[in-house]
């Protein structure tokens, strides 16, 4: 029998010093990246933030019309654009406000051995950890704009509905861009959530699906300025 295959795996023991030395080093990057990611985004008075697929590329439809809306976003009412700055619906969204002349904004999150930063960011910073970057994503936007995504998508998307629903921040426009994949998730929630009563019926009030670009441009210029304090 080989001598290599019967050498039992090496455990390094934990010693309570070295789980606080570990916690401690944690702890620092988180504060330090809360800190430096709230204010990145008080920097940005108005902002609307894109969510959606990092997997579609330049001549998918999604792609185009998030690009499409961004430009109109910059260059009819001047917000900034905020994404995860990202490929896919993040690259579309900064690509579109980054050719429209507007603040394109980004924040990445480092990945190991993968450069995934889309080059349509005017300015961006990188996080270390997905919670932190999650925070500040959802940090005082004028309006949220999800397009079509996966578990990620669905998981920001139900965290601000919950943070709205439980006046844990004040309402909010949550907008739902592509009718074809959402509706679907829609009447799940009506059919189910509301039917059971897990939500009230006020609750299906708290976001809107369309495809019109005028909709959603009046929805953005219709909704207060958040108040950072």
């Amino acid at each position: 029998m080989d001598e290599k295959n019967t050498q039992k795996p090496h455990y390094q023991i934990l010693t309570v010093k070295k789980v606080d030395d570990i916690l401690n080093k944690k702890i620092e990057v988180i504060e330090k990246e809360f800190r430096q990611g709230f204010d990145f985004i008080k920097k940005h008075e108005k902002t609307v933030t894109f969510f959606g697929s990092a997997r579609n590329p330049e001549n998918d439809p999604d792609y185009i019309n998030a690009r499409n809306l961004a430009k109109r976003i910059v260059t009819e009412i001047g917000y900034a654009v905020v994404t995860g700055g990202s490929v896919g619906i993040m690259e579309a969204a900064n690509r579109g406000a980054f050719e429209a002349g507007g603040q394109s904004l980004g924040l990445n999150i480092k990945l190991p051995n993968e450069q995934n930063t889309n080059p349509y960011i005017t300015s961006g910073m990188e996080f270390e950890y997905f919670f932190s970057r999650k925070v500040c994503l959802s940090f005082s936007a004028e309006a949220y704009v999800y397009f079509p995504g996966g578990f990620g998508t669905l998981d920001e998307l139900f965290e601000i509905l919950t943070l709205v629903q439980t006046q844990k921040i004040a309402p909010v426009p949550i907008i739902l861009v592509g009718t074809y994949f959402w509706n679907d998730l829609d009447q799940f929630i009506k059919n189910q959530l509301l039917k059971n009563k897990k939500i009230s019926s006020e609750d299906i009030n708290l976001y809107t699906i369309t495809d019109n670009h005028d909709e959603i441009i009046e929805i953005i210029k219709n909704a207060p300025i958040r108040v950072i304090s």
